[in-house]
């Protein structure tokens, strides 16, 4: 430990690993210390110059003579006052609850931002952002917030605190830690804990109602969401991508004190996005570098010629429209005299601008059945809100015409793969090289299927055997393989299993194809309850008649009803695009069963409160010879 001075308070500065590696420096939040970092620090040491501070008023840090003085101008002014007794340049901030809030902030300030090599944001929006999401948001979710920051209001109320820390407070504490899975150990909560929980208050009584400009410059940041924080609503964190035009946002499935419970993923974010950020600027310094040589050799040869060595307006970059422009500098309240700038060395900022983000941008989305219908429609809307997608196809040349479209009328990233769902073999090779190529998939879509047609007393073991080799252990192998790699990532996902109307609706035509997406919904019911702590969703999607080539494609036993299920399907008229949105809402909102326009609505629906009048129908509608092919 040293000592780091800042105004009349003793900062306890802590490091670790080699200070010639980049510095990793490691916010603390309220009411803990250095220490809740532990874990996540001894992971990243070997990496990186580790950093960890105590805030003023907490744990070996002492505190400010003046109340008043846990202001924000102060923390931030601590902040840049750690940096530079570190002697590096720039830090990558990790920042956790009140840490972060001190992050954010830092990245709204001319002179310290520019310390700063990237930002990773875990349980703590910045107040700013959090003020224009309060005014501007939507009621419902600004009402939700409101609820899980009830404890703010209580916090501003005199002394009755201050009793409470004195008392019941650091048994809530350890009770919560508890049920987020975390034992107590030496260090967190820290011995300090009541004190630094009477000296914290001061830091929402001082900072609360913090307005002003949201934006952070172009620092790069991860915002790490942990999908069962108490205190933070995915609305907040989601509305703040629009002030950040660099921005990573991934989850991780766990409460507040996801450093604690699991710090393995959150030291893998961290040195990945740290990573990332050093690449980017090292592409950046060279590029700048060739460009300043090549403006140089120009101004050189017009020299030579006699020519006036001046830019030439006609070309100068200088309001050049992009659709991603570097934001304007911060107008945010200045800090005192320190590295972190003064009121007198502020820039004045232009007003903020807003960033808007496509839905799935950065995700990565595994289709089968991509070639055509609507695993195609599939691939191509998620590649159209943001997503790299990977293209799976038995035809391994339908999967490479649906990749290349999407590359060239989206303007996405496209991957095409030949894979046949029903061989394991292919399966686990599949998911190795996806893996191994590109990454865990955050989503991933089973769709590839087949329909075999006509009665049962037609159908013969290979027609049931390929039929359920194909729809159900395809989806099987899909879940298991990319299932099994997201638990182990740590970071949630989705699942979506494509279904059918037939999956509650029976059938005298179709008993192996309505077998088989039965007990795709059913799978999918049961992984949803298993994977639901792991924060991955799983959907089943049961569309109604759709019009894509399955009918022309399925093979026909018995009877030979091709043309008539051919013309059914084309006079029904429901592309697969729309199909395709409902795939999409599913994900983003997580849900369970979605059954797909009219008549999967109504079939659903009937299931539930009336079986015997779809078993009726299923009567009826196979003497009427229609093959009810529902996907």
């Amino acid at each position: 430990m040293r000592w780091v001075e800042s105004g009349d308070v003793r900062l306890a500065v802590f490091e670790e690993g080699d200070p010639a590696n980049p510095t990793v420096l490691l916010l603390h939040g309220y009411p803990d210390t250095h220490r809740v970092w532990d874990e996540v620090a001894t992971l990243l040491r070997d990496r990186y110059h580790v950093v960890r501070y105590d805030v003023r008023g907490a744990g070996e840090s002492t505190a400010p003579r003046d109340r008043r003085d846990y202001g924000f101008d102060h923390l931030v002014a601590d902040l840049g006052a750690v940096i530079d007794a570190q002697g590096a340049s720039r830090a990558h901030l990790v920042g956790h609850d009140w840490g972060s809030l001190q992050g954010w902030e830092a990245l709204g300030r001319a002179g310290l931002r520019e310390r700063i090599a990237s930002f990773t944001s875990l349980g703590g929006p910045g107040l700013r952002q959090t003020a224009h999401f309060l005014r501007h948001g939507r009621r419902r979710d600004v009402a939700a917030q409101r609820i899980k920051s009830w404890y703010i209001g209580a916090f501003q109320v005199p002394v009755v605190p201050e009793l409470a820390w004195g008392s019941v407070m650091p048994g809530v504490i350890s009770r919560t830690l508890r049920r987020e899975g975390i034992s107590p150990r030496p260090g967190h909560p820290a011995r300090t804990l009541a004190r630094d929980g009477r000296n914290g208050l001061w830091m929402y009584r001082r900072n609360m109602g913090t307005d002003g400009d949201p934006g952070v410059g172009d620092v790069p940041v991860q915002i790490i969401e942990a999908t069962r924080d108490a205190f933070v609503t995915p609305a907040l964190l989601a509305s703040i991508g629009q002030w950040v035009p660099r921005l990573r946002h991934r989850k991780v499935a766990a409460g507040h004190w996801a450093h604690r419970s699991r710090p393995e993923v959150v030291a893998r974010l961290i040195a990945e996005f740290a990573k990332s950020a050093e690449s980017a600027e090292s592409a950046e310094s060279a590029e700048s570098a060739e460009s300043a040589k090549s403006a140089k050799s120009a101004e050189f040869a017009r020299s030579a010629d006699g020519a006036p060595a001046v830019p030439d307006a006609s070309t100068a970059p200088a309001t050049t429209a992009t659709s991603n422009p570097p934001p304007a500098a911060s107008d945010a309240p200045a800090a005192p005299e320190s590295a972190a700038g003064s009121a007198a060395s502020a820039t004045p900022a232009a007003p903020a601008v807003r960033w808007e983000r496509r839905a799935f941008e950065g995700q990565l989305v595994v289709v089968t059945g991509a070639g055509s219908g609507i695993g195609l429609a599939t691939a191509r809307a998620f590649a159209a809100h943001g997503a790299e997608v990977v293209c799976a196809d038995i035809d391994a040349d339908a999967a490479a015409r649906a990749a290349d479209a999407i590359a060239k009328d989206l303007g996405g990233a496209g991957h095409a793969t030949q894979v046949d769902v029903s061989n394991i073999d292919q399966m686990e090779d599949f998911s190795r090289n996806i893996i191994a190529q590109y990454g865990v998939p955050d989503i991933v879509v089973n769709n590839a299927g087949i329909v075999i047609a006509g009665s049962f007393l037609d159908h013969t073991v290979d027609d049931w055997r390929r039929t359920i080799d194909v729809n159900l252990w395809g989806v099987i192998h899909g879940c298991r393989l990319f299932g099994t790699a997201m638990v182990e990532r740590g970071e949630g996902g989705h699942i979506v299993n494509v279904a059918s109307l037939a999956a509650f609706a029976p059938s005298r035509l179709l008993p192996a194809y309505s077998t088989s997406k039965a007990a795709v919904k059913m799978l999918s019911d049961c992984l949803r309850a298993e994977l639901a702590g792991h924060g991955i969703g799983v959907s089943a999607v049961c569309p109604g008649f759709v019009s894509t080539p399955i009918a022309r494609n399925a093979t026909y036993v018995g009877a030979d009803l091709r043309e008539e299920a051919v013309r059914g399907l084309a006079r029904r008229g429901y592309p697969a695009e729309r199909v395709a949105a409902h795939i999409l809402r599913a994900v983003h909102r997580n849900q369970t069963v979605v059954p797909v326009n009219l008549e999967g609505k109504i079939g659903y629906a009937l299931s539930r409160i009336s079986p015997g009048t779809m078993r009726a129908l299923a009567r009826w509608s196979g003497t009427i010879r229609n093959p009810g092919i529902g996907r």
